[in-house]
């Protein structure tokens, strides 16, 4: 195929996936040839938009490392430490209770537990620790303190187990309402000699895999991605992604797919590799877009970019994933996480408005009988609004307080960037023409300074029809 053939080719691919149609998987692996970042990003914006409108969200989240003890030995990682170097070798439940309290009060919904996997198959002190505590396995023990986490803080868990059996899956889905493991990659390439993931038998794509298959046998919101600049070729990037959706396919688990790049971390193997440019992670997010249509949440995290978030939102991702206010992310220490006000301005730079979200994602929380176990249905259901999102006051209509100040700041403020559709109902609304279902469906779920605009267009619609006069009856 010649380079014009190859070029119209994908052109017609791109076409059909901004009308929404998913590209096949030989046309996935043809994009993996196409080097447009900025044409491949606006076919991904414009599909962001149609699922997300002009909301990105994020977690408010405490990150609980629950052990830095690890069976694998990634040459990319710092978080998987050996028993000499840590003082304990598991956080005792005490001490994570108290950072579960301490985020609770800072308006954390999310306990984000991460470890390391199996490290009771490598280091004796991790089986003594276990033995000591009533545990035969670090999964156990990862249940029971999810479970304290929720019962007494009211956190909401997301696991980071790593690769589980069906029994376990199984064991965890009622201590926690969504969970997660990176693919990183579909790759046994990486896996070989010389290569980032020798030596990590929980690095085998097909173990992964069964994983994923497993969690949505049990009906759990999984989120998923793959790591970019290890080794990988886009061929291989565009591979991992095929793997992921086939799997969706097939369930309907998974709620977000992460795009991570790579960053060399002093003391690995890999400390002197070179990460992946900016290019390479604008061109990876916009395909993952692309791939999986307007409906999947694409993520990016915003502490491993500083700088050029407003590019990465115009790639096409909806979701900052969890940020703290408390915890630092000891996966990347080296990255602190950006302050909240800081992440607001960012996404309103690429406007956009930033918005809270759950551990589990909107269109799964709505659907809690399906999706959550009985025990956490309830506690879900208490915390979203008619979206699926987050409650983020108490506030409610016919409530005789007065409104939260920053809903009523927004009632007379201007509205800086308002989206096209809200512009053209409210166009079609002020010349009296009738508005589709839709339409009003559409004007009631407007966020941000589409919220502004449509108050302020219900205001002047007032002003027009009955002047100042507020009429009412006793």
């Amino acid at each position: 195929m010649n380079t014009v053939t190859r070029g119209a080719s994908c052109a017609d691919i791109l076409r059909r996936a901004e009308q929404g149609v998913l590209p096949t998987q030989a046309e996935a692996f043809a994009l993996a040839d196409f080097e447009d970042t900025r044409a491949l990003a606006a076919i991904a914006a414009t599909l962001r938009d149609q699922g997300f409108l002009n909301v990105v969200t994020y977690s408010r989240k405490i990150f609980i490392p629950l052990t830095h003890l690890c069976r694998d030995v990634c040459h990319y990682c710092t978080f998987a430490q050996t028993p000499s170097k840590l003082d304990n070798p598991y956080m005792e439940l005490d001490a994570v209770l108290e950072v579960a309290r301490h985020g609770a009060e800072m308006g954390c919904k999310e306990a984000l537990f991460t470890l390391g996997e199996k490290p009771e198959l490598r280091y004796r002190a991790a089986r003594e620790w276990l033995a000591s505590h009533g545990y035969s396995t670090t999964l156990e023990y990862l249940h029971d303190a999810a479970k304290a986490v929720f019962e007494e803080t009211g956190l909401l868990p997301h696991l980071n187990p790593g690769n589980m059996t069906p029994e376990e899956v199984a064991a965890l889905r009622p201590v926690s309402p969504s969970m997660g493991i990176m693919l990183e990659s579909a790759s046994d390439r990486l896996t070989e000699k010389g290569m980032p993931h020798y030596g990590s038998p929980d690095k085998v794509p097909a173990v992964r895999l069964k994983t994923l298959a497993d969690a949505g046998e049990a009906r759990i919101p999984f989120t998923t991605g793959i790591l970019i600049g290890i080794g990988e070729t886009r061929r291989e990037r565009v591979e991992s992604l095929l793997a992921i959706r086939q799997m969706h396919e097939r369930h309907g688990h998974i709620q977000e797919i992460i795009v991570q790049n790579f960053r060399a971390k002093p003391g690995t193997k890999m400390r002197s590799a070179p990460e992946p440019d900016l290019d390479e992670l604008l061109w990876t997010i916009a395909i993952a877009r692309i791939v999986f249509g307007p409906e999947m949440s694409v993520q990016a995290p915003p502490n491993l970019s500083h700088g050029v978030l407003s590019q990465i939102v115009a790639a096409g991702i909806n979701d900052w994933g969890g940020v703290s206010p408390l915890t630092p992310d000891f996966v990347n220490p080296e990255a602190p996480w950006p302050h909240l006000d800081e992440l607001a301005r960012e996404t309103a730079i690429a406007g956009k408005e930033l918005h809270e979200r759950l551990t589990i994602y909107p269109r799964f929380a709505l659907d809690a009988e399906t999706w959550g176990d009985a025990g956490l249905q309830s506690a879900v259901l208490d915390r979203i609004d008619g979206e699926g999102l987050p409650r983020t006051d108490d506030w409610c209509p016919g409530d005789e307080t007065a409104p939260p100040a920053s809903v009523l700041d927004r009632i007379g403020a201007e509205p800086v960037r308002v989206s096209n559709d809200i512009q053209s109902i409210l166009h079609r609304a002020a010349a009296e023409e009738d508005l589709t279902e839709n339409e009003i469906v559409r004007l009631i779920r407007a966020r941000g300074d589409d919220f502004n605009a449509v108050v302020q267009a219900a205001d002047a619609l007032r002003q027009a029809q009955n002047g100042d006069t507020v009429s009412y009856v006793v």
